[in-house]
C-alpha cells in the first residue's frame, strides 16, 4: 500500500487520534476525508470533511456514495462510556456495541465493495490493548473492542480474496481527550499515528503500537493467570 497518492477516508478525524491519522496521511501525499458527526469541527487544513455517523446506517450510505474514490479507510471513530456492566446503564453497553462493533461493521460492508473497484487497498480498524485484556471500568469497551478484533480476523480472510488487506492497530492509553481523567503514562498520539500509517505501507495485518500491548501480546498463550495476575 502506497500512502503517497491514496485516497483515505478517516473517521472520528475532527480529533483526538483521529486528527493525527489525518495529519499523518496529508503528510505523506494522500487525498484525506475527514469524517465527523458535525462536519463544521473538522479544523484541520487541507482535508474534506465528510458528514459521518458510524452508527447510522443511512449516514454510512450517504458517505459511500459521495467519497466513492478512496482506497484506504481508517475506522477509528469510537467511545469509552466507562458504564459498569453489573450495574451499569445497558443503553450505554449498547452504544459501545453499536459504535465499535456494528459500526465499524458498517464501514466496512458499505466500502469494502467501493475500495475493491478501485483496485484494492486497505481497511485499518484502531483497536486497543484492551481488545486482549479487560478492566473493570473499561468492561463495555473492552468487549466491544475484542468483538472488533475478532469481526477484524474474519474479514481479513474473507476480504482478502477481494484484494482488500484488512489490518487491526492495537495501543494503550494515548494522550487524546478520550483518556483525560487517566494518571498513568500515555503514548503521544501523534507517534501512534506515524507508526499506524508505517504499518499500513508495510503491508501489515497487525500493528502494534506500543510497550504495554506488546507485553499483553505476548502474555495471551500464558492464560488467565498471566494476564490477570492480581486473581486470587
Amino acid at each position: 500500500m502506497k500512502i503517497a497518492g491514496s485516497t483515505a477516508l478517516v473517521t472520528g478525524a475532527n480529533r483526538g487520534f483521529g486528527r493525527h491519522l489525518a495529519a499523518e496521511l496529508l503528510a505523506r501525499g494522500a487525498t484525506v476525508y475527514a469524517g465527523a458527526r458535525n462536519p463544521d469541527t473538522v479544523d484541520l487544513p487541507g482535508v474534506t470533511p465528510v458528514r459521518l455517523d458510524i452508527t447510522d446506517p443511512a449516514s454510512v450510505a450517504a458517505a459511500a456514495e459521495l467519497v466513492g474514490d478512496v482506497n484506504l479507510l481508517i475506522n477509528n471513530a469510537g467511545i469509552d462510556s466507562r458504564t459498569d456492566l453489573l450495574d451499569g446503564d445497558l443503553d450505554l453497553i449498547r452504544l459501545e456495541i453499536e459504535t465499535h462493533y456494528i459500526g465499524n461493521l458498517s464501514m466496512i460492508r458499505a466500502f469494502s465493495p467501493v475500495i475493491a473497484g478501485n483496485g484494492g487497498g486497505t481497511i485499518l480498524n484502531v483497536l486497543s490493548v484492551l481488545s486482549w485484556v479487560n478492566l473493570p471500568h473499561h468492561g463495555p469497551y473492552g468487549a466491544a473492542k475484542s468483538a472488533e478484533w475478532a469481526m477484524t480476523n474474519a474479514l481479513r480472510i474473507q476480504l482478502a480474496e477481494r484484494g482488500v488487506r484488512v489490518a487491526g492497530l492495537h495501543v494503550g492509553y494515548m494522550d487524546t481527550d478520550m483518556a483525560a481523567a487517566v494518571a498513568g503514562p500515555k503514548s503521544d498520539p501523534a507517534v501512534i499515528a506515524r507508526l499506524g500509517v508505517d504499518g499500513i505501507e508495510a503491508d501489515a495485518y497487525e500493528i502494534v503500537t506500543d510497550d504495554i500491548s506488546r507485553r499483553v501480546q505476548a502474555g495471551l498463550s500464558g492464560g488467565v493467570a498471566a494476564l490477570y495476575p492480581q486473581l486470587p
